[in-house]
């Protein structure tokens, strides 16, 4: 769906996202002593010389906080990858002050107008960041994949690396449509859509539900629903086999910390099979996760569906264990074992799993601080989950308020994408706004709704059917 620009300016919505920040008591700075030292800080322990190794890195544009630099080369029966993963670890001294602070903001939080970062930029977005031409510290795996996508051998080692070069999604998504990307872009594509098809083999499930978003544009801001595009899902797929591998090496050395998630429940798929009759949309016998990823958002009865299949992918978290296997290991949504490990300049349980999986795949001990860390990590990333909700939530809240408030008594077309005993959930197309609806209305139709009010200093929205 096309952005939709904004008729506010960019500096009256930065007003409204500082009073957000201020109300959810997010940090405006860094204590000095953390930024002392994280300026002072220099790369320890020993690491092998990999500068040789071809990589380059694939994010966002404008990008500086980059945590993973992809490298892959054909082999005689399937592929060679490489994935760096920055190394903050490298700089953090355990339980100084960079630690202590890190582990109270948990994750970086970002608002349209600037980031919240989890360590100083002298670290993030400096010496631990795998910036384009520069050697930097980073913890390195190593993938021989078969010609199904499937890891034969896994390695994982302390390193110096070098990116190559800096590049954005929609550039790479641009060579590889009209034929110019270099080869491990080409295989990129390759190795994403095989680790896919090993995907939907286990029964994983990747909703492709477009996010609605807040977007900066000149002078302004827009909202926009933004699907990823398919290179996103490929690069995405080389992170999930790097955290499958991480919590392998951790469940088989018996301590650790993954991201788990109940499969769904019987009774819940129930329902949205129930739902899926209703609207006419023919289930056909498949399994759950083959039926949802068939799904179309761009039909309303479908729409109404990806919102109720939101609801089977829920009690996502953290479970750090040490001795006893979890009596829950898996992810739902993956069909595997899985542990966060690929992020960790913008997520702080990552910085441990590497940590962990270092040790384990070294056969040392996993080092004390780390160990006695790893009870704690779950509280903490749930906290910053919660916050990070939390501001997501207001930011669109007032930015919806914002765009709509000269257009109250305006009728807009909509979707009805929920349905409750407290009124239905609907999904304008234009501008790209979500909202509650008073009164009954069916779920997946497409309805007239009425702007009734739109107030940004209170976030507020309100609309009513007819």
């Amino acid at each position: 769906m096309a952005q939709r620009v904004l008729t506010v300016q960019a500096g009256e919505l930065a007003t409204g996202f500082a009073a957000i920040r201020r109300e959810l008591g997010l940090p405006a700075t860094f204590p000095e002593e953390v930024v002392a030292e994280a300026a002072a800080a220099r790369a320890a322990h020993p690491r092998a010389d990999r500068t040789g190794v071809e990589l380059v890195t694939v994010d966002p544009p404008g990008s500086t906080d980059l945590d993973q630099a992809y490298g892959a080369v054909r082999r005689p029966a399937g592929y060679r990858v490489s994935y760096a993963i920055a190394d903050p670890g490298a700089f953090v001294r355990p339980d100084g002050p960079l630690d202590a602070e890190s582990r109270r903001r948990g994750s970086t939080l970002y608002c349209p107008d600037e980031r919240v970062p989890l360590y100083p930029p002298v670290l993030g977005d400096g010496c631990a960041s795998l910036l384009a031409g520069e050697v930097r510290p980073a913890v390195l795996w190593t993938f021989d994949l078969d010609a199904e996508g499937e890891p034969t051998s896994v390695a994982v080692e302390r390193a110096t690396v070098r990116s190559r070069v800096q590049l954005d999604y929609a550039t790479v998504q641009r060579a590889l449509d009209d034929g110019t990307a270099a080869e491990p872009l080409v295989l990129l594509r390759e190795i994403g859509t095989l680790r896919q098809e090993r995907e939907r083999d286990r029964g994983g499930v990747s909703l492709r539900t477009p996010a609605q978003e807040v977007v900066r544009t000149p002078g302004g801001y827009a909202l926009a629903y933004v699907a990823p595009l398919p290179v996103e899902d490929w690069n995405a797929q080389v992170s999930l086999l790097t955290g499958m591998c991480a919590a392998r090496i951790m469940l088989d050395g018996g301590v650790g910390l993954l991201r788990t998630m109940p499969r769904p429940d019987p009774s819940t798929v129930e329902l949205l099979r129930r739902s899926a009759s209703g609207l006419g949309v023919d289930w056909a016998g498949e399994p759950y996760a083959a039926f949802v990823r068939g799904l179309d958002p761009a039909k309303p009865a479908h729409a109404a569906l990806l919102n109720l299949a939101t609801t089977l992918l829920r009690g996502a978290g953290y479970t750090a264990f040490d001795g006893a296997r979890p009596a829950q290991p898996e992810h739902g949504a993956i069909a595997a074992p899985y542990a966060h490990a690929t992020a960790p300049i913008r997520r702080l349980a990552d910085r441990f799993v590497s940590e962990t999986v270092l040790a384990l795949h070294d056969g040392r001990d996993v080092p004390d601080w780390c160990r006695a860390s790893l009870p704690d990590l779950p509280g903490l990333m749930a906290h910053a989950g919660n916050l990070e909700r939390e501001l997501e939530r207001a930011v669109l809240d007032y930015v919806e308020a914002a765009v709509l408030a000269h257009r109250v008594g305006e009728t807009f077309d909509a979707v009805v994408t929920a349905v409750d005993e407290r009124g239905a959930t609907i999904q304008l197309a234009d501008p790209a706004v979500r909202a509650r609806v008073a009164g009954r209305a069916p779920l997946g139709e497409r309805v007239r709704v009425r702007l009734a009010r739109a107030d940004p200093a209170t976030r507020t929205v309100a609309f009513a059917l007819g």
